[in-house]
């Protein structure tokens, strides 16, 4: 059977009062990503986290958590081996963390040559509160996707009810899974991780579709 290759990345920055940073928001969520997309026959799904931008003695000044060893950091060269892509922000003032645009910037060399057009790719973020860019931080994305011409897979409405909970706080919407940080101490809810855990298997789906064709 072939594989099909699934490049879950996401962005591990770290801010004086980017709380949700911090405490590995994008992190849970990304795992479960991960977990969504391996559940899918057929796909060998990768998670990756992009390079940090601060100098060390910044990082340390604040007082910022080591970075997950177990996961690797990606060059923009490597996407060329994936299939397709699930990629995790958290917001910062409403738009895709600083470390997350200087890696899509990296990948000139990739839009000059078009080598990720045709690629299907999905997004999942964080967000301080309801206000913080839950919808904005995706459409940031979905500027960078159309440069490449790459194929936006958005969550719409097949994560089910799940999708129209209002009895408790739930981040995500049409366009991807989502969670709140709130003061720093909450963690995504059961809810939030298992959109997560759909949206990674639902984009894998689409994925192994398109590569088969």
């Amino acid at each position: 059977m072939a594989i099909t290759k699934i490049y879950i990345i996401y962005c591990y920055c770290t801010f004086v009062y980017s709380y949700y940073s911090l405490h590995k928001h994008v992190e849970y969520m990304a795992r479960e990503v991960h977990r969504g997309a391996n559940s899918v026959e057929g796909i060998e799904a990768t998670l990756w986290q992009v390079p940090e931008t601060l100098p060390s003695v910044v990082l340390a000044k604040m007082k910022a958590p080591p970075k997950p060893d177990d996961v690797p950091v990606i060059s923009p060269d490597q996407l060329t081996e994936a299939d397709g892509f699930l990629f995790g922000f958290p917001s910062r003032f409403g738009v895709m963390a600083a470390q997350c645009k200087a890696f899509f910037d990296a990948t000139n060399s990739l839009w000059e040559t078009q080598a990720l057009a045709g690629k299907p790719a999905g997004v999942f973020w964080s967000t301080g509160f309801h206000g913080g860019g839950q919808e904005l931080t995706a459409l940031t994305a979905i500027t960078q996707f159309a440069h490449h011409g790459m194929i936006f897979v958005p969550l719409g409405y097949t994560f089910g009810n799940g999708m129209f909970e209002i009895d408790e706080v739930k981040g995500g919407s049409a366009y991807g899974a989502g969670t709140y940080a709130g003061d720093g101490t909450r963690k995504p809810t059961e809810l939030e991780l298992q959109q997560a855990f759909h949206q990674g298997k639902y984009v894998s789906e689409i994925t192994k579709k398109l590569s088969r064709n």
